[in-house]
């Protein structure tokens, strides 16, 4: 047992302040506002030119000019903007988002970060996670803590090619709460249902363990 998708969700948008500019990449990270707390607001950037996203859309009410950068079909919040990719990738490199949740394939003791191709593979290219992880402010990544087949995803070095370089700041996966800092990776919680000693076999990566490390259920 470990925490759910819903769980690893939850945990990542805890992280998150209210007024907050977010953008959210594909896959889990769309998971997250769903488990935001009460009081707290997002405005929620999507590359492909939309600010302010809404909730997905109830089934038969979808509008297939309304899609996010995942291709998700989407709604939009009142007061939201449209604008050209140009505009968007200015909106990141400028700085302008706050923080962007987004998957990983792996993530090094550095936070060196590889999550857009694994050669021999195909690949569609690397979308916008260079420019965001570049741009945003802060860097949450949000990830299973091993391969389907048990190897390591938290490395001392990443094998795959970087999507940037010292650029994740939090670790979230179905085992712990990761903190990437200036001297390797601080281990803040683990599940309710996993020990220490299960997350450090599992992370091929030093990882420094405090006196008191805190759950999260």
């Amino acid at each position: 047992m470990s925490w759910t998708r819903e769980q690893m969700a939850a945990r990542a948008a805890a992280e998150l302040s209210d007024g907050s500019y977010v953008n959210l990449g594909i896959g889990l990270p769309t998971l997250v506002p769903n488990y935001v707390a009460d009081g707290v607001e997002l405005v929620l950037q999507s590359e492909n030119g939309l600010l302010g996203v809404g909730p997905y859309p109830y089934q038969g009410e979808e509008d297939p000019d309304l899609i996010n950068a995942g291709k998700e079909t989407v709604t939009e919040l009142p007061g939201c903007s449209y604008f050209s990719s140009a505009d968007s990738f200015a909106m990141v490199r400028g700085g302008h988002i706050d923080v962007t949740v987004l998957g990983a394939l792996q993530v090094d003791q550095e936070g060196n970060l590889a999550n857009w191709m694994i050669p021999g593979k195909m690949v569609k290219g690397m979308g916008g996670a260079m420019d965001l992880v570049a741009g945003a402010k802060r860097v949450i990544i949000a990830m299973e803590h091993t391969t389907r087949d048990g190897g390591h995803k938290i490395l001392k070095r990443c094998t795959l090619p970087f999507t940037g370089l010292k650029v994740v700041n939090l670790i979230v996966t179905e085992m712990a709460v990761i903190d990437v800092t200036p001297g390797g990776l601080v281990l803040r919680e683990i599940a309710e249902d996993t020990t220490v000693d299960k997350v450090k076999a599992a992370t091929g990566a030093d990882l420094t363990v405090p006196a008191t490390v805190g759950t999260f259920s």
